[in-house]
């Protein structure tokens, strides 16, 4: 379909929702593009915190290279204080966050005080082997050794059990538009398109 632009579009608050290997960081890159909103990859404020040399950032590096995993509430402060910036403050898409039921709930607390609820959570789907195959071809690419294909099943199995219930809180909201990831970056980057168009939402540029 033909997308109209506008220079003024209303607040876009968006979570990503995808599997490893669905995409979701290409895609995330493009609908902030598109839409003049800040994309918040929870991985990416971690770094950025870390290499800044930030309290946070501090207490993220201690946590890491005790090799044990960020805690929600760690997490949340992180996503929290990035929120806070000016960038975000005519919309944002989270990538990342929430990863689990716990966060979900941070978030719907913040966003309540706030009074700023979600505008959509995008599910990036896409076959199992397929995440796979996109993974072991990125890992061999990039030299990445460790990436085996067992290390790989068990992390898809961690967003399977952790991450994907959130989707099903969202659901019974009337807030998820599944998105079917398999196919070239363009005719995804459509479909997700034609869905928040769908919800009113409208690109600042195309």
């Amino acid at each position: 379909m033909t997308h109209s632009a506008q220079t003024t579009p209303a607040a876009a608050r968006l979570v990503l929702v995808g599997p490893q290997g669905s995409g979701k960081g290409t895609q995330a890159a493009r609908i902030a593009d598109r839409y003049g909103i800040a994309a918040i990859s929870t991985g990416d404020v971690f770094r950025a915190n870390i290499k800044d040399d930030t309290e946070l950032g501090r207490q993220v590096k201690e946590v890491i290279d005790a090799g044990e995993l960020v805690s929600d509430a760690l997490t949340f402060d992180v996503v929290r204080d990035r929120l806070a910036q000016p960038d975000a403050a005519s919309g944002f898409l989270l990538d990342g966050f929430p990863r689990n039921v716990a966060q979900l709930g941070m978030l719907d607390t913040y966003l309540a005080d706030r009074d700023e609820p979600l505008t959509a959570v995008l599910e990036l789907g896409v076959p199992r082997e397929v995440s796979v195959d996109r993974l072991m071809r990125r890992a061999f690419e990039q030299g990445r050794t460790d990436d085996t294909e067992e290390v790989i099943a068990n992390r898809l199995a961690i967003y399977e059990s952790e991450t994907a219930p959130i989707l099903e809180v969202y659901r019974d909201r009337g807030l998820v538009d599944s998105i079917d990831g398999v196919g070239s970056l363009d005719e995804v980057t459509e479909r997700v398109m034609d869905a928040l168009e769908a919800r009113g939402i409208v690109a600042v540029s195309v």
